[in-house]
Parts: C-alpha cells; sequence; structure tokens
C-alpha cells in the first residue's frame, strides 16, 4: 500500500472517531443508543461499559449486585414571556431571603430546566464485572 494511502485511511479513521465522539457534544445525548444496542447480557464486561458510557451518574449497590445508571437529559422548552403581564413574586424582588433553619441567605439565579431524555440502568453479576441485565428507556 502506498504511503498517500495510507495517510489517507489514517485522516478518514481520526475523521470518524472525531465524528463519534463529537456525537454527544452536538446531540446533547449521553447515551448513545447505538452503544445501548452493542450491550449483550451474560458477555458485555464493566470495562465494556465504563469505555461505551464512562462513569455512572449513580451507582447502587445490593447484596447481590451492583447497579450502573446513566441519565441523559434535554433542554426544557423556554415558556412563552409577555413582560406586560409579568408580575414578580414578593420573594423574586428581595436579594435575600429565610430558609427552613431561619437563616437569611441571598437567593440562587435560576438556570433552564432540564427534562430527563433517556435513562440506561445496568446490572452487573455478583462478582461485578459481567452485565447480568439492563434497561434503557427514552422520556
Amino acid at each position: 500500500m502506498s504511503l498517500r494511502r495510507r495517510i489517507c485511511h489514517g485522516v478518514m479513521l481520526l475523521g470518524m472517531l472525531l465524528c463519534l465522539l463529537a456525537w454527544r457534544d452536538v446531540t446533547g445525548n449521553t447515551i448513545n443508543p447505538r452503544y445501548v444496542e452493542r450491550i449483550q447480557d451474560g458477555k458485555t464486561t464493566k470495562n465494556e461499559i465504563m469505555l461505551m458510557f464512562g462513569d455512572p451518574q449513580e451507582i447502587k449497590r445490593t447484596d447481590n449486585t451492583i447497579v450502573y445508571i446513566y441519565r441523559s437529559f434535554k433542554d426544557a422548552p423556554a415558556l412563552p414571556y409577555n413582560p406586560d403581564k409579568r408580575q414578580p413574586s414578593a420573594q423574586s424582588t428581595t436579594p435575600f431571603l429565610v430558609d427552613e433553619e431561619k437563616k437569611v441567605r441571598k437567593v440562587q439565579d435560576k438556570t433552564q430546566g432540564k427534562i430527563p431524555r433517556s435513562t440506561l440502568v445496568i446490572y452487573f453479576t455478583t462478582d461485578g464485572q459481567t452485565v447480568s441485565g439492563h434497561e434503557y428507556t427514552e422520556h
């Protein structure tokens, strides 16, 4: 194989890898459904799960199994805004509020909400190294 052809193949392979990695950033989805299809109960290992999905957002341990939970979110749609009808509550116009413990604290800025997009729950065998089952839900 010529040097030019090898370089071309290397660039194409690098481009495909970058596209796969950018998929997470472009779509905003951190759970790739194609990777979920690759999970085989009784065969897929914990290392393969970590390579495909990274660190789980939540880990639950029981006497018999370890459970990894992955969640994906999307931005909540913005509510219609009409400045003429806006009437802020008294709490919103005060820079401080009193919490449940009767302490004064600064009001936190509100951020745009997130709603669930998908959830992946993976159950491991008692040795903790092989997938015993998994559930994938799109919301």
